[in-house]
C-alpha cells in the first residue's frame, strides 16, 4: 500500500483515504474524484451522493473509486478535509495581509475568507469544518477546534496580543457561532443574505473583542 501523504494536521479524514498516491497522475486521479464529488454535492447535497456518483461524475470506475476511498463517508470526510485545508490557507494568508492594521481587523479578513468559501469553493457550503468531517473518525481534535487554535497562534504571534486562557474558547466559540450565522445566509439566498451576515460583526465584537483588543 503506497503511504499515506496528506497532512493529519486538519482532520483524520485524509487517513480514511486507501491509497494517496505519490505519482503526478494518480494524484491527478485523486483530485479528479474529489472534484466530482464537489459537483455533486453541490448540485444534490451529501445526503444523496453516492460512490457511483462520483465515478460518473469523474468518467472513472467505481473500482477506481474504491481504490482510494473505503465507502462513501471517507468520500465526504476527504472532500471536507480538503475544502478546510484550502480555506484554512486563504485564512492565514489575509491574516497576515498588510491591510490589517489591528488583530479584530485581521479576525473580520478571515471571516470574509469564510464567506466567499461559501460562494467560490465547491462542495464548501455543505462540507468544511464541521459536518460530516467530525462524524468518525471520533479521535482527534474536531476541525473547529483546529482552525480556532491555528487563528489564536496567527494572530497573537502577528499582533502580539496577551494569548489569554479562555482566548481559544471564545475563538471557537465565534468561528462556530459565525460559520452557523454563514450557512443561514446562504441557504435560500446563493450570494448570501445580507441582513444575517451583517450581524457577524457583532457577534465578532461579543465574543472577542476583550482579547483581541489586549495587548
Amino acid at each position: 500500500m503506497i503511504e499515506t501523504q496528506q497532512a493529519p494536521s486538519r482532520s483524520d479524514a485524509a487517513g480514511l483515504i486507501r491509497n494517496e498516491p505519490v505519482q503526478a497522475r494518480s494524484a491527478a486521479r485523486l483530485t479528479a474524484l474529489l472534484d466530482a464529488a464537489a459537483a455533486v454535492v453541490d448540485e444534490i447535497g451529501y445526503e444523496r451522493l453516492t460512490t457511483a456518483m462520483v465515478a460518473e461524475r469523474a468518467g472513472a470506475s467505481i473500482g477506481t473509486v474504491y481504490r482510494y476511498f473505503p465507502d462513501r463517508i471517507a468520500v465526504l470526510q476527504s472532500l471536507a478535509a480538503r475544502n478546510a485545508d484550502r480555506v484554512t490557507a486563504r485564512i492565514l494568508a489575509d491574516v497576515a495581509d498588510e491591510r490589517h492594521h489591528d488583530a479584530m481587523a485581521a479576525f473580520h479578513g478571515a471571516v470574509a475568507v469564510l464567506v466567499d468559501a461559501f460562494r467560490s469553493e465547491p462542495g464548501f457550503a455543505s462540507l468544511r469544518f464541521g459536518d460530516v468531517i467530525d462524524l468518525r473518525p471520533a479521535e482527534g481534535s474536531p476541525a473547529y477546534s483546529v482552525l480556532a487554535e491555528t487563528l489564536v497562534e496567527a494572530l497573537t504571534a502577528r499582533f502580539g496580543i496577551a494569548a489569554h486562557k479562555d482566548l481559544p474558547v471564545a475563538m471557537e466559540s465565534a468561528i462556530v457561532a459565525l460559520d452557523a450565522l454563514a450557512a443561514r445566509a446562504f441557504a435560500r439566498d446563493a450570494g448570501g443574505s445580507a441582513a444575517f451576515l451583517g450581524q457577524g460583526p457583532k457577534i465578532s465584537s461579543q465574543l472577542l473583542g476583550e482579547y483581541l483588543s489586549a495587548r
